[in-house]
């Protein structure tokens, strides 16, 4: 809400810290920005971001779907690929039943009073740390909403860009006799187009040949998209970029494709890159150590990650190694997926952010390209006699169930929290009269101060969230606290950090002593309530 609301109403460019003011913004934005765009546009602050939520997050599914449906060719394993990402979860439904047991309501009691996640429990039970891609990824941290659909555009190109990668699935994959007539039927139009795919431009014509063939332009296009991810989530750009590198080297004949990629996006994210680390605060010491199993504690590693997952990673590798007639999966699919587990491997070895649970936003990545591989053995299973159309079924809702529950309570609104009280509200409005649109504002060091709703420069936001972000906040902290303490230094402090307005009202009083005897030498601009406005710089 901050961020959108410092380039909606506080004339934030080039972009600042929305919660640390003097500081450049290197975390990505554009997700914010587009939804300060509809609030410019005249739309609400809720209905900005439920607009875009809702686009992106319909496109995502479409983008899954398609995923899956040109890596497999499969329809019941295309149609089960959006779902197993979505409702991902591990054996957390199993405290459901737990819940049942102990409640007198019984199981419609209990659904309609859930009184924690079945899937991220940081707090009540120890080890619970996976967490569903909609409560815990799409919703809080919606950079990951607008970058995994682009980065799954981004695996589709270079699945088709491949030669052949049509050809063969659908008797690798379905095995039935109607798609092996109709597989004869396109051969040839198959036949010919592989071979322009094939042939090697002539050097006389290369460059410009090279430009026409189908692969280049899927290239192309991806590297295009690939290119915007630094500013939209420096995680997915991460994840593709290190992924891609693997499959270059594995496919190596084809190192005119991906020179293309890696140039084209290069192009486009290597300024966004530049603009981003030049002169910032950020210490980048925070982001990287070696920490082993991810954020298990003290738990052990393949129990943690068979509870938080459930069946995922068994059924997995039951799929890589299934094998009647010929492998479930394909020789040249396990060579297109082995680089994103990459993406499993290095976040349990290395620690890739100030916050060892942001490791997730790479791990997500290999749950993601897994997810077609376990929804095709779900395909097969289902294709076969009764028993096995009962385990498909079985094996799906012990995948999903406590993914669903989780995105039920969400849609069912419980667990709702009040950030913002009327007072407040007021409040925040009544600074947007009273103050210029670039004014620094001191407050408490909170997550839900009415400042955020104004736009203006707040001197510091909540701890726990500039952390994250790889920001040294102690030291202004410390600063904050005998500012309104009315220590000796306080006048220098506010002079020192530009302080314009000071803000005091019951979060203030609940985190700190305030000297309201010093802050009365100052003139009050107004007041709602408990909340009070005072003017420093004359």
């Amino acid at each position: 809400i901050s961020v959108i609301t410092r380039f909606a109403f506080g004339q934030n460019f080039p972009p600042e810290d929305p919660t640390f003011a003097g500081v450049r913004f290197t975390y990505p934005f554009i997700t914010d920005f587009i939804s300060a765009m509809f609030v410019r546009a005249g739309a609400s602050l809720r209905d900005s971001l439920f607009i875009e939520n809702y686009v992106v997050g319909v496109a995502l599914v479409g983008v899954l779907h398609r995923f899956g449906q040109q890596l497999l060719r499969n329809r019941t394993a295309a149609i089960l690929t959006p779902v197993l990402v979505i409702l991902n979860g591990g054996f957390g439904w199993a405290m459901f039943f737990r819940d049942v047991n102990q409640s007198d309501g019984g199981v419609f009691g209990v659904l309609r009073h859930i009184s924690h996640s079945y899937t991220i429990l940081p707090e009540v039970a120890k080890g619970w740390r996976w967490g569903n891609a909609v409560t815990s990824l799409l919703v809080p941290q919606r950079g990951f909403l607008l970058g995994i659909p682009l980065a799954a555009i981004v695996f589709t190109q270079w699945w088709t860009s491949l030669p052949g990668s049509e050809e063969g699935k659908s008797k690798k994959v379905k095995g039935k006799k109607e798609e092996r007539q109709a597989s004869k039927l396109r051969s040839a139009d198959r036949v010919s187009r592989e071979r322009v795919e094939l042939d090697e431009p002539s050097s006389s014509l290369f460059p410009f040949s090279f430009f026409l063939l189908p692969s280049a332009k899927r290239m192309l296009a991806a590297g295009a998209v690939a290119g915007l991810l630094p500013l939209i989530h420096a995680h997915s750009f991460m994840a593709v970029m290190m992924v891609g590198s693997c499959l270059a080297l594995i496919n190596l004949r084809r190192w005119r494709e991906w020179f293309l990629f890696f140039l084209v996006a290069s192009i486009i994210a290597i300024p966004q890159l530049l603009w981003s680390t030049h002169g910032t605060a950020v210490s980048t010491r925070a982001f990287l150590a070696w920490q082993f199993g991810w954020d298990r504690s003290d738990e052990n590693f393949f129990w943690f990650w068979f509870k938080n997952t459930g069946l995922f990673i068994p059924l997995l590798i039951t799929a890589l190694l299934w094998k009647s007639e010929d492998y479930l999966v394909p020789r040249k699919f396990l060579f297109f997926y082995l680089p994103f587990t990459l993406c499993f491997i290095i976040p349990n070895l290395v620690k890739l952010a100030p916050w060892i649970w942001d490791n997730v936003k790479i791990l997500f990545y290999w749950w993601l390209a897994s997810a077609p591989i376990v929804a095709l053995l779900l395909a097969r299973l289902w294709e076969g006699k009764a028993w096995h159309r009962a385990l498909a079924g079985s094996l799906f809702i012990m995948l999903t169930l406590a993914g669903a529950l989780d995105v039920f309570a969400l849609m069912t609104r419980q667990g709702e929290y009040e950030e913002f009280d009327r007072d407040g509200i007021n409040f925040a409005e009544l600074i947007k009269q009273k103050t210029p649109p670039r004014a620094t504002i001191l407050h408490a060091p909170v997550h839900n101060t009415p400042v955020f709703l104004t736009g203006r420069r707040s001197l510091m936001g909540y701890p726990g969230h500039i952390w994250t972000h790889g920001l040294d906040y102690g030291p202004r902290e410390t600063e904050i606290k005998r500012i309104y303490a009315g220590a000796p230094d306080a006048e220098s402090l506010l002079a020192k950090y530009g302080v314009d307005y000071v803000v005091i009202d019951p979060q203030e009083h609940s985190l700190m002593t305030v000297n309201i005897a010093f802050f009365r030498r100052y003139p009050e601009v107004g007041s709602t309530g408990e909340y009070h406005l005072y003017k420093i710089t004359r």
